[in-house]
């Protein structure tokens, strides 16, 4: 398998403080790979890295093997699309739902609106009942499929994902959760996501890494993470704070 993502020694830095300082990373074509670490450890930046909203000051990010330039174009964002953490921000509130996914289609001149609508609504879980509703009258968990179905759109290859889950009740959570392992699957995507939980990121993640103020403190994979493997006391320190961490077999059910 060749690598979707590829990072060497990335830096980003705002008014002398480095976010992210030397951070490699590779995330091998439809595997998902989690990040963990405290508020402020520059997981987050990293994926606006990628994404184009955060500076990058040094190193090289190569998506699909093409070295990214300081912009992203049209052609990038056919390939990658990010859900963001909160589903109440992340959609206008006076576009109704229809609108919402027509609006990347039409940014990129993509014609066959009508049956990629129906397929991402009906991927995410909602039927065209909510085709025409605006996002105040969905819940939380509606609005955050509305988000991972506006994002599949485009049919792009690769999803950053920034704790996409965390601004959900535990319920939802799991069943958002569920819903996105079911479409990686289904469309072999590859995944990059953020999460402060480390039983969300056991579960949907094979390898994941560690970071500490914007620098890798280790790679594991979940089973190591699961299993309590983990060679650093920072990992460690993690582990023991992760109140009733547990690996889920299966589908994901909050612990």
């Amino acid at each position: 398998m060749s690598a979707a993502i590829s990072i060497t020694d990335l830096q980003v830095v705002y008014d002398r403080f480095h976010a992210l300082n030397g951070v490699s990373l590779e995330v091998e074509a439809g595997e998902s790979f989690g990040l963990v670490g405290e508020s402020g450890s520059g997981k987050s930046t990293l994926l606006r890295a990628i994404a184009g909203l955060a500076p990058v000051s040094a190193g090289t990010i190569s998506v699909n093997g093409q070295k990214l330039g300081p912009r992203r174009d049209k052609a990038f964002y056919r390939q990658v699309q990010m859900v963001f953490q909160d589903p109440y921000g992340s959609l206008h509130p006076r576009q109704t739902v229809d609108r919402l996914l027509q609006e990347p289609l039409a940014v990129h001149g993509i014609g066959d609106g009508e049956t990629r609508i129906q397929r991402a609504l009906d991927e995410v879980g909602l039927g065209s009942g909510f085709r025409f509703r605006y996002s105040h009258q969905l819940s939380g968990g509606q609005r955050q499929r509305v988000a991972i179905a506006r994002a599949l759109i485009l049919e792009p290859s690769i999803l950053l994902l920034d704790e996409p889950t965390s601004a959900l009740d535990a319920s939802v959570q799991a069943e958002v959760l569920n819903l996105l392992e079911e479409v990686r699957r289904a469309r072999g995507l590859t995944f990059l996501m953020v999460s402060h939980d480390l039983a969300v990121v056991t579960h949907m993640c094979g390898r994941l890494m560690v970071m500490r103020n914007g620098e890798t403190v280790e790679m594991l994979s979940a089973a190591e993470l699961a299993t309590r493997q983990a060679s650093h006391d920072y990992t460690q320190r993690l582990l023991a704070a992760s109140d009733g961490f547990v690996r889920h077999p299966g589908t994901f059910s909050p612990g």
